[in-house]
């Protein structure tokens, strides 16, 4: 189990180091911005949907490693997906981080997702790992209003 931790620890410094797909999108199609108070994260979602299938996905902002990290593996997870698939992923990751801390995860069906649902066992941590989640589900349903996690 030390091994697997130690995994996801470097996939999270990894992706808050070197966040993918950082910046702006300028052929995005929708946007969401959302933000949490209680750490001071903020970000813009950006997506170019076509014929109902993410092209591409993109984010800016500012936020805490667990947060910057939670948007990038995002961003590269919901591309090629539809858009319901990428709302089944949103479900499946929330699931996953607001489960249990005892709770048995699939976690190979999270993929590099994974690497954040230590989190669960950190509750002011979730609201980090969630928010660009929450951020996907305003943008797809075409939000106009910021997203918060309070």
């Amino acid at each position: 189990m030390s091994d697997l931790r130690d995994l996801y620890q470097e996939v999270i410094l990894d992706h808050t180091k070197r966040p993918r797909n950082f910046g702006s999108l300028g052929s995005a199609t929708h946007r969401a911005t959302g933000r949490n108070p209680l750490c001071g994260d903020q970000l813009v979602l950006m997506l170019d949907i076509k014929d109902g299938v993410v092209r591409d996905a993109h984010f800016a902002g500012k936020g805490c490693a667990i947060s910057t990290a939670s948007a990038s593996l995002l961003t590269e997870a919901v591309k090629g997906k539809t858009t319901a698939e990428a709302h089944a992923l949103f479900e499946l990751f929330h699931d996953a981080v607001t489960a249990p801390a005892d709770a048995v995860l699939d976690l190979d069906s999270l993929g590099k997702l994974a690497a954040l649902a230590g989190v669960r066992e950190f509750p002011m941590r979730v609201k980090c790992a969630s928010l660009a989640w929450h951020t996907l589900e305003a943008a797809l349903a075409g939000a106009s209003a910021p997203v918060s996690t309070e």
